[in-house]
């Protein structure tokens, strides 16, 4: 591997090149996001935990049951951790992919899809963990699928389903551009 000296580069091209770290406030910004959604998953915990230890579980109108609210809180719980989760990949792999490299190469806690990861490879796993956090919401609405009206119902499968079609049409994508050989290497 080279390594490009940057007095070498002429001033327009090290311009360019630096500009790479105008990126780095908004990955800034995500790890605030993700502080918000920690306090966020703390809150609903703490319904959680208030609502099956001095409620009834019922809601004020009266029509979940008490299992189906702490169903749905807990559906609500994986999903913060679920995007929490994508946040993660975004914020490491699109800053190892576009910034810097975070040279963790060794350390006990890097995560495996790092090593080779570049952007086909997380645009696959972000189309997959939104199929992840999608079809958490559609099993919430499942759940509460005699309170909505049935266009709704529709157009969340619908989506849904996009969802998937783009992730595997992603996924197809990435095997048909890769050099031959590359495939059994990576998996």
């Amino acid at each position: 591997m080279t390594t490009s000296n940057p007095s070498r580069l002429g001033p327009l091209s090290y311009l360019i090149f630096s500009s790479r770290w105008l990126q780095l406030p908004l990955y800034l910004g995500l790890i605030a996001a993700q502080g918000i959604y920690v306090v966020q998953f703390l809150r609903e915990l703490w319904h959680l935990v208030s609502t099956t230890l001095f409620h009834n579980g019922v809601d004020a109108g009266g029509v979940e049951s008490a299992e189906a609210t702490i169903m749905l809180t807990v559906l609500g719980l994986i999903d913060v951790v679920m995007i929490s989760n994508l946040l993660v990949m975004v914020i490491v792999g699109g800053y190892e992919t576009f910034v810097s490299r975070l040279r963790l190469e060794g350390h006990p806690d890097q995560p495996e899809w790092l090593s080779h990861v570049n952007a086909t490879v997380l645009k696959v796993k972000l189309a997959m963990a939104i199929i992840g956090i999608s079809s958490i919401h559609l099993l919430a609405t499942f759940i509460k699928a005699r309170n909505m009206d049935g266009e709704t119902i529709m157009w969340q499968i619908l989506l849904h389903l996009t969802f998937v079609v783009s992730a595997v049409a992603l996924a197809y994508i990435d095997k048909l551009t890769q050099p031959v050989g590359r495939h059994a290497e990576a998996h």
